[in-house]
């Protein structure tokens, strides 16, 4: 069955619409789908997409094509929307760079059912829905009508109200109001009715984008949040002059978010500005000419804001699905805990930042009382399929249902699969209910009743034939999790190695989360579940804490019909193993761990005692690699550029501290870079700009305790749950510059290698990604997590085309030259800075290299394999099989 993923799409949430899409591609079973990627741009054009850009780590980083985008002096990527002036014929170009153009009367030469992973206006509003049905496409989810009150917060809140649920007290705002009446008025009005704190809502975005809340009784605090939710901003020539160049730069590039602000284009009295240099010029010249203040509005805001009082309780979120009689079932619903007031964008969307706690930590009855309330609200609104519903319980045990969701967001942990996960449902399985679900609910409109009905019966003889499948695979353990700062990510990677291999028809997947420490490292087979809780540390406790909640034993029976259709296998449960015991139950091992242990050489020198196969590369490499100072001396003797570098002890650091900053200072200057010189990158990695700061580095990596020394943390502006670990020594490097270079930028770079017929490795060098650090260097979620990062594939080495391979070879000459010294085997990931001269000659100097990158789905490799025509399930494959034959010529080689 053709499956059509629409994604991306016209609202502020495209993004994360995006990584969704990519999520449901990956993870659609292989064996009976066949995924057609249709995104949708920003302008709202159809675009049948080549699937080598589904990998790309934002919409930004390819759409619009380089060539169509307009100059730019600024580091700030743009979308379609920002391009002006262009033809019919210009945008059918356009698109024909990155695949083909669609209209919906050709639907069905190319898709057989639509899965809808579109969020906000356009997307869930039953605007798709309603094209869909007018051209006989069967989709997912709900119809038109659930649709298009769900999209709005003004409607919902009414028919809410209308329908009997509680909820808090509420006003509406309206624009013309706004604009006319004295805002002093408006505050102290909406202070009297709904009292403080004040929650602001943008009615009709999604994400929690345009949401804000209120605390203090500060007028002009409510003045600018109401602006913010309306999209609107007002500047002043004080503040605009007071900025550098560099904060001016960052204040446009925070103004032109669509998550967080305005958004291009952007009205500016009564014209149009297109781009971000558009802006700055503007700005500048308005001020200038000592013009005091400025209004700017988004062309896309709202025309009325729904005004809350703020509900004091514990928030949840609930997925609501149904079974084949159409009856709804709640899932257990997740209690979200939140480290500020609001479930924002990053809050929601990136590792670590809350917590998400399923069920709900209440008494079993107030659960019940979650449940039926949302499975009743599910119904009120003749939702079909799933929907996802948010909502409060108040200390008192009242239910505030305030949101009602016709598509979820769809990443690995999103509410969506982690719920799913707790009735036994990994993600392929959950989306093939989805399918399976949705064709039966399309059946209620009366319309191509026929086709339905056939769709259903072959659906359903293909779901009966995977059971059968499933014993012939290949078992592959994914070990995930440890206990460096990498913690996290490796959970992401992992996680989405268990979802590409899940999806397959080779191998069968079974996640295998690592704990302890350094001297007793600790196994635990993981139920789904578990895998897919939040971070790393919630699996943790998961597993120390571990029981089976009443209310999810209760769950997994209602839906047990559901299990039993879709579940090929019986559910793993929590099992703590040994290392022995692996090759019982497991054929090959997929290593996902990042930093110590994974990339030091300790996992895989257990494997290779009981002759299992592993990815990457060998015990010896590996001991080399995680240390960054051995890394940089055998590449330094072997004539390779690194950076000029030196370890810094905490046993002279405390013994003669004066004289161990004389001796650095003497060798390196201000600024520089200083990390840990032996765990995985980005952690603690921190530009040193003065002897304070270096201090304070110093202070924290040597710290006797785990807990932050504040003032320390406060001078390297380290967030509040940013991860830094403590060491006993640390490295000190130069910061690599651009010097008399005409060319200058930072390239990561991945590889992977193949067996010759000689036995002898062959290395394939991928083109490396330029990445483009936000602050002062790249973090963690720039590397590894979906619309955060700027990585730009190939490498923009410079503004001529004509000139790239020239360039390009030598770089990749460096890489495969730095991999062939440091005996890389299997994959890795190489990054380095790239000076280019006036002449084309090229100077790489190398600054990291990882044994085992970072597999998350948003992660720039995926993006390198692409071009070299590797989907990311096609490239995890060759890792394994490459592992798999180096581990036979090791056993008849002993």
């Amino acid at each position: 069955m053709r499956i059509g993923i629409f994604f991306g799409g016209q609202s502020r949430e495209r993004e994360i619409s995006f990584a969704g899409g990519r999520t449901v591609y990956d993870n659609l079973n292989k064996s009976i789908f066949d995924a057609v990627p249709i995104f949708i741009d920003s302008k709202g054009h159809f675009v049948l997409l080549d699937w080598q850009y589904i990998y790309k780590g934002t919409i930004r980083d390819f759409y619009p094509p380089v060539n169509f985008l307009p100059k730019s002096d600024l580091p700030v990527q743009i979308y379609a929307e920002s391009l002006k002036n262009l033809s019919d014929e210009d945008w059918d170009k356009l698109i024909a760079e990155v695949g083909q153009k669609i209209n919906p009367s050709d639907f069905k030469k190319h898709i057989d059912f639509a899965f809808l992973a579109l969020h906000g206006p356009y997307g869930e509003d039953g605007n798709i829905q309603g094209i869909l049905e007018w051209n006989g496409i069967p989709f997912s989810g709900a119809g038109i009508l659930p649709s298009a009150i769900g999209i709005s917060k003004i409607a919902q809140r009414q028919f809410l109200q209308q329908a009997g649920f509680e909820g808090p007290k509420s006003r509406i705002l309206n624009q013309n109001d706004w604009n006319h009446q004295p805002h002093e008025n408006i505050y102290q009005n909406l202070k009297k009715e709904l009292g403080l704190p004040l929650v602001i809502k943008a009615p009709h975005q999604g994400s929690s984008i345009g949401v804000s809340i209120l605390n203090e009784d500060d007028p002009n605090k409510f003045e600018k949040l109401v602006q913010k939710s309306f999209f609107e901003l007002e500047i002043t020539e004080d503040e605009w002059n007071g900025y550098s160049q560099e904060e001016k730069i960052g204040f446009i590039a925070k103004l032109v978010d669509i998550r967080e602000g305005i958004g291009l284009p952007v009205i500016a009295e009564e014209g149009m500005l297109y781009t971000p240099d558009e802006l700055l010029e503007f700005l500048n010249n308005t001020f200038t000419a000592k013009k005091q203040s400025i209004k700017l509005k988004a062309i896309d805001s709202e025309n009325s804001l729904l005004i809350e009082s703020f509900i004091e309780g514990k928030e949840f979120s609930c997925i609501v699905i149904q079974d084949e009689n159409e009856r709804p079932i709640a899932l257990p619903p997740t209690e979200i805990r939140k480290g500020k007031d609001v479930f924002d964008y990053r809050s929601k969307y990136l590792p670590g930042i809350s917590r998400k706690i399923t069920p709900i930590d209440a008494p079993q009855d107030i659960i019940e009382k979650i449940r039926s309330q949302c499975a009743a609200l599910f119904k009120a609104l003749q939702i079909d399929v799933y929907a996802r519903i948010d909502g409060f319980i108040t200390k008192e045990g009242k239910v505030f249902l305030n949101d009602p969701n016709t598509t979820s967001g769809m990443l690995p942990s999103s509410f969506f699969f982690h719920q799913a996960a707790e009735i036994g449902l990994n993600p392929s399985q959950f989306l093939s209910y989805i399918i399976r679900t949705s064709l039966q609910a399309r059946l209620k409109t009366g319309k191509h009743h026929f086709e339905l009905q056939k769709m259903i019966k072959q659906l359903d003889a293909a779901l009966e034939g995977l059971k059968k499948e499933a014993q012939k695979k290949i078992n592959v353990g994914v070990i995930m999790g440890g206990f460096s700062t990498e913690r996290h990510i490796s959970v992401e990677s992992g996680r989405n190695i268990y979802e590409k291999l899940s999806s397959s028809e080779k191998y069968l997947p079974i996640p295998i989360f690592l704990s302890g420490n350094e001297d007793q490292h600790e196994l635990y087979v993981l139920p789904i579940n578990i895998m897919l809780k939040d971070n790393a540390d919630d699996i943790k406790d998961k597993i120390q804490n571990y029981e089976v909640h009443p209310i999810i034993s209760q769950i997994k029976f209602e839906s047990s019909e559901i299990t039993e259709k879709y579940v090929g296998i019986e559910n793993i449960v929590l099992k703590k193993i040994s290392y022995h015991d692996l090759p019982d139950i497991i054929d090959v091992t997929f290593i996902a761990l990042h930093g110590r242990p994974g990339e030091d050489g300790a996992v895989q020198a257990e494997l290779e005692k009981l002759n299992i196969p592993y990815n990457g590369s060998d015990v010896e490499s590996s001991k080399i690699t995680i240390n960054k100072y051995d890394t940089n001396e055998i590449l330094k003797n072997a004539g390779i550029s690194v950076a000029d570098h030196r370890l810094v002890f905490e046993n002279k650091w405390q013994s003669n501290k004066e004289a161990e900053i004389a001796a650095i200072e003497e060798q390196l200057s201000y600024p520089l870079i200083a990390k840990p010189a032996d765990d995985g990158c980005s952690s603690a990695v921190k530009k040193i700009k003065n002897k304070a700061e270096l201090e304070a580095f110093a202070g924290m990596m040597f710290r006797p305790q785990a807990e932050f020394i504040e003032d320390l943390a406060n001078i390297l502006k380290l967030k509040k749950n940013e991860e830094f670990p403590q060491k006993n020594f640390f490295l000190l490097e130069e910061l690599i510059e651009k010097k008399d270079a005409k060319y200058f930028l930072e390239i990561t770079g991945g590889l992977l290698t193949h067996f010759k017929e000689d036995g002898s490795i062959e290395y394939e060098i991928f083109e490396p990604s330029e990445a483009l650090a936000g602050g002062e260097v790249l973090s963690l979620e720039e590397k590894f997590l979906a619309g955060e990062g700027q990585n730009i594939t190939p490498a923009r080495y410079t503004p001529q085309a004509e000139n790239y391979k020239v360039v390009a070879e030598q770089v990749k000459a460096t890489l495969k030259k730095t991999a062939e010294v440091l005996n890389i085997t299997g994959y890795a990931r190489i990054d380095a800075f790239v000076r280019v001269y006036e002449d084309l000659s090229v100077e790489t100097i190398i600054i990291e290299v990882n044994s085992l990158p970072g597999m998350t789905p948003a992660t720039c490799i995926f993006h390198q394999t692409a071009i070299n025509g590797y989907k990311p399930y096609d490239f995890i494959d060759k890792i394994l099989a490459f592992g798999t034959e180096k581990m036979k010529k090791q056993t008849i080689t002993k």
